[in-house]
């Protein structure tokens, strides 16, 4: 049902998202609150404790009781010191900065920091909440051609964007060289059905700098001062095959002799709804050239759809407000002012106003119910069309026209602001706007100083991987918004939805509620949460904001995001998707990385814990087929590493028999075990839940290891190997692959004096061990014969096993690159593996680029190319290894080169060639970068890092998406950790 709204438009408390008709599943402990937003939104929190408000009149925030965390003090837990504002080494320099003092008042709800933000998205269109057709084509159902006349449902876009934290209000920039055929108001890209590798943009621009609270920021966009070569780069990689490299904007020369623009777009608030925003225009051309620049204020529409949801509003306004300024009114928001300062010695600005409405005109054919649409700024800049726009400067969009000519080699500022009407300053543009900035970058740079401080001393290559990984991590924080129930049904205003969309996609996720600020794997091309990229995305933003780290982790795990039956959302394109179990590790590690012991905060461990038991019995209920412990799962995030589409019916009806699918399971067990471990210290009720994960782990590692005589495990090869079920028989899969280097990582290592502690653990772990020898035959099960005592390990491979496969990972030949650690294995270069099923043989060769398949697309490879994600898991794995093993095992690494080394030296190895793929070499190139000359020797490029998707297996040319900053933002933390110990270059 509808919040209710108050005639100055604040809301009560939000409605929850009511629960689906097929919820079957109590709430895991009473620990759980009803909801709990982000601790700064608008509305009110529901939860024990802090009751939802009746609607109220707008009030200034006040000190507020500390944001519940669960349980309460006095219930099962001792009371903990608050969590920290930044990891364990420099707490207190953190906390101290100026940065460190925002985010404290934002946490504490003193000061609404995080209100305002670079969350528009980067692509609305051709995404799944935008797409009402009856096969799911969403492509092609909204593509980029409708994208400037068509209305948004579910958010908007714009380019080096900005907007509220619920997306009322909306900021970007639109620009126009005078010879493209439409403005460039939103990146450009390929279509998945258009690219030889799937989806793909096709543009330039770098995110340069942002603080947590987005104090200052700042980005990059390179627009061409000739005509963007949109149909070109269409039909050139439509024409191009699987085995074809890209083809680039750069490719078209369009960049060529530097003409084209670099527009830099910075924001700095000089309050928490005070934005100042420079936009510096330079002309890297040789020639005076022209640039139309249209700042662009506008509301996402949230009027037309007739609907009655949480989110739905009366239409808001924008009208002058004086000479150069304009008054934005919404019923949600107070009234805020937006001011362009005009420019010297150019001609001023025209503001010009129209509806964000759809033009059905141009569209469909059809007569629009306003005159003034959309795309109306489009006809009257690029077409002349003056009645396009609204004579009476009244609409729900509008922008300030400059026509600029900028010399060659010169530069031309721009000064906008955007503020509360009743903070907004007298004048816009006095002294305080420059000192705004200069202070607010000042203060980054003392944040950030503070937060590096721990890695110790570092050169500027590696300072400028870090400061860049962070701003790409921090302006992937962006607003999502999916009503899968009012998605399913359409809007009273709209066509009815064909009746086919009610059993097709997402049809059985009617519960899921999505209307956050969260964390995407890529701002254009994955511009939708992924759980298992967003596990990843966490560990390197624990070091720069623990609070949000912390409340992602738990958004996922709300009854509004995760499904009755247990399971977490995947992605919107199937959010009933199996991606690798990770969550309860990435909480894991998220608590510890972010307080000393004895501070942390084990409240938000509790609250993870039980409502991961819930998606762990989903697990272990949904994909045992057999009942063996013995896990299918299908892809499980790695796409085509496997010789057929693992997420289908196999040939002849056999089931598949995961190693990774197995080897998760028993990483998740593992995990679950410290973490009820950590919480029996606190509680002793979690000990038997410990113990049960304990047995958990031992019947899942053994079944791997002994199942039908050899597990998963193959003698002769020594390697793991998935296999199938095939008309009575087991099949092998004999490709050396990441699938079967994921059983390294299930490996713990626990600590005797814990477990002393914990009587009722200690005795059910006794008498297990005592009872069940069977079990341990296989597995290193609590092995205590390493280089420390009073510690135990727990892993999947015996210590012979162990070194068996490790002989595979440190082979160049193999799986080690000179940039980390390949998907497959480069022998099946030249001896691709196979298997027969039904008559019909299968392969997989090593491929190191993108890939040759049009499995699960085409956009991605696993097939060879390096991946951040699963190289940090085993490095963090072989340093646990090397706790419990220490000098007593070493490998040969390189293998052949007569040099060993610790497993924790090994581990430090693969991390520093994980981070070479981003260092220049003596010429200035980055393996990242391939063969692209212009980011070694041109200064207008050299210094800009691009953190890919993924990277090719013998070069490190950057594959994929190119702004996938979240795991590859993994590369910060490698960096911080390697730096921590001293081993950023090799002994």
């Amino acid at each position: 049902m509808p919040s209710p709204k108050s005639r100055n438009g604040n809301k009560a408390a939000k409605a929850t998202p009511p629960a689906s008709p097929t919820a079957k599943i109590a709430p895991a402990s009473d620990f759980l609150p009803q909801r709990i937003t982000h601790p700064m939104d608008e509305t009110s929190v529901s939860s024990p404790g802090l009751q939802p408000a009746a609607a109220k009149t707008r009030q200034p925030l006040q000190a507020a009781p500390r944001h519940p965390r669960l349980p309460k003090v006095g219930k099962r837990f001792t009371r903990i010191a608050p969590a920290p504002i930044s990891g364990p080494a420099a707490l207190d320099e953190v906390a101290n900065t100026a940065e460190g003092r925002r985010q404290a008042e934002n946490a504490a709800r003193t000061k609404n920091w995080n209100r305002w933000g670079p969350y528009l998205s980067e692509r609305q269109w051709g995404t799944v909440r935008e797409d009402y057709s009856d096969n799911g084509t969403c492509w092609e159902y909204l593509p980029h051609d409708h994208a400037r006349s068509r209305t948004y449902r579910w958010g908007e876009d714009g380019l080096l964007g900005w907007t509220d934290r619920e997306c009322r209000l909306c900021f970007g920039l639109t620009l126009w060289n005078g010879k493209d055929p439409i403005l460039k108001e939103r990146l450009f890209g390929l279509t998945n059905s258009e690219g030889n590798h799937g989806e793909d943009v096709k543009e330039l621009y770098y995110f340069l700098d942002s603080t947590p609270t987005h104090s200052f920021c700042q980005a990059t966009y390179k627009y061409p001062q000739n005509e963007y070569p949109y149909a070109r780069l269409v039909a050139e990689n439509r024409a191009r095959g699987k085995n074809d490299r890209e083809f680039e904007i750069t490719d078209t020369g369009i960049f060529d002799e530097g003409r084209y623009f670099d527009v830099t777009a910075a924001y700095a608030k000089a309050g928490p709804d005070d934005t100042c925003i420079r936009i510096t225009l330079a002309n890297r051309g040789p020639d005076p050239a022209t640039l139309h620049v249209l700042p662009t204020l506008w509301f996402r529409n949230t009027w037309i759809w007739g609907c009655q949801d949480e989110g739905c509003t009366t239409k808001p306004r924008l009208e002058p407000a004086g000479k150069n300024a304009v008054r934005a009114e919404h019923q949600e928001l107070e009234s805020f002012l937006f001011a362009a300062e005009p420019v010297a010695g150019q001609p001023e600005p025209q503001w010009l106003f129209t509806e964000n409405e759809t033009n059905t005109r141009r569209l469909y054919n059809v007569d629009q119910y306003t005159p003034h649409v959309k795309d109306a700024f489009h006809e009257c800049v690029v077409h002349g069309n003056q009645a396009a726009v609204n004579p009476d400067h009244i609409g729900t969009k509008a922008a300030a026209w400059y026509q600029l000519t900028i010399p060659a080699g010169g530069e031309i500022v721009l000064r906008l602001r955007l503020a509360g009407e009743k903070e907004a300053p007298t004048p816009m543009f006095g002294p305080g706007f420059a000192q705004t900035f200069a202070a607010r970058e000042k203060e980054m740079k003392e944040f950030y100083e503070a937060v590096d401080r721990p890695t110790g001393s570092l050169d500027e290559p590696h300072r400028q991987i870090l400061r860049q990984g962070a701003a790409g991590m921090l302006w992937s924080k962006q607003f999502y918004h999916y009503s899968v129930r009012d998605w399913l049904a359409g809007d009273p205003t709209e066509p009815a939805p064909p009746a086919a969309r009610k059993e097709g996609r997402n049809h059985n996720w009617p519960h899921l509620f999505n209307r956050d600020i969260i964390s995407m794997p890529d701002t254009w091309e994955y511009p939708w949460y992924a759980s298992w990229d967003l596990a990843f995305h966490m560990i390197p933003f624990s070091r720069l904001d623990p609070q949000f780290a912390k409340e992602q982790l738990l958004l996922l795990l709300r009854e509004w995001y995760m499904h009755p039956n247990g399971q977490i959302p995947a992605y919107e394109f199937a959010f009933g998707d199996v991606n690798p179990p990770v969550h309860a590790w990435s909480c894991w590690r998220v608590y510890k990385m972010t307080a000393q012991r004895g501070q942390r905060d084990i409240n938000f461990l509790a609250q993870a814990f039980h409502k991961l038991l819930i998606n762990f019995t989903w697990w272990v209920n949904r994909k045992d087929p057999e009942g063996h412990n013995v896990f299918g799962g299908g892809f499980l995030g790695m796409d085509n590493i496997g010789a057929f589409d693992r997420n289908q019916i196999l040939p002849g009806g056999g089931h598949l028999e995961q190693a990774d699918g197995t080897a998760w399971m028993a990483f998740y067990c593992g995990t679950m075990l410290s973490m009820a471990l950590e919480l029996a210290g606190y509680d002793p009720s979690y000990e038997g839940v410990a113990s049960k994960f304990f047995e958990h782990y031992v019947t899942i590692a053994d079944a791997m290891n002994s199942l039908g005589g050899t597990g998963l495990w193959d003698a002769q090869d020594g390697f793991y190997y998935d296999q199938i079920s095939y008309q009575g028989t087991s099949v092998r899969t004999p490709t050396r692959s990441l699938v079967g280097l994921i059983p390294l990582i299930a490996v713990e290592v626990l600590d005797e004096e814990i477990i002393n502690r914990l009587p009722g653990f200690k005795k059910r772990l006794n008498w297990f061990l005592e009872h069940r020898p069977d079990l341990r035959q296989n597995i290193s099960c609590l092995e205590s014969q390493g280089a420390r005592a009073g510690k135990m390990l727990l892993a999947i491979p015996t210590r012979a096993r162990l070194e068996r496969v490790l002989q595979y990972v440190f082979n160049e030949n193999e799986f080690l690159s000179p940039h980390g650690l390949r998907g497959v294995s480069k022998a099946h270069e030249a001896n691709p593996s196979r298997v027969v099923l039904d008559g019909q043989e299968y392969s997989v060769k090593y491929v190191p680029g993108e890939s040759d398949t049009f499995l699960f697309g085409g956009n991605s490879n696993w097939r060879g190319p390096i991946w951040f994600p699963v190289n940090y898991l085993i490095i963090e794995a072989l340093q646990r290894y090397d706790y419990f093993y220490g000098d007593t095992l070493t490998v040969e690494c390189p293998a052949g080169s007569g040099r060993r080394i610790t497993l924790g030296e090994a581990a430090d190895e693969i991390g520093r060639r994980l981070v070479s793929l981003f260092l220049p070499d003596a010429q200035g190139r980055r393996p990242c970068h391939g063969d692209d000359l212009r980011y070694a020797n041109d200064p207008h490029f050299k210094d800009y890092i691009l953190f890919y998707e993924y990277f090719h297996g013998d070069t490190g040319r950057g594959c994929g998406a190119s702004h996938q900053t979240g795991w590859t933002g993994l590369a910060c933390k490698i960096i911080n950790d390697l730096g921590h110990r001293g081993r950023l270059t090799a002994p």
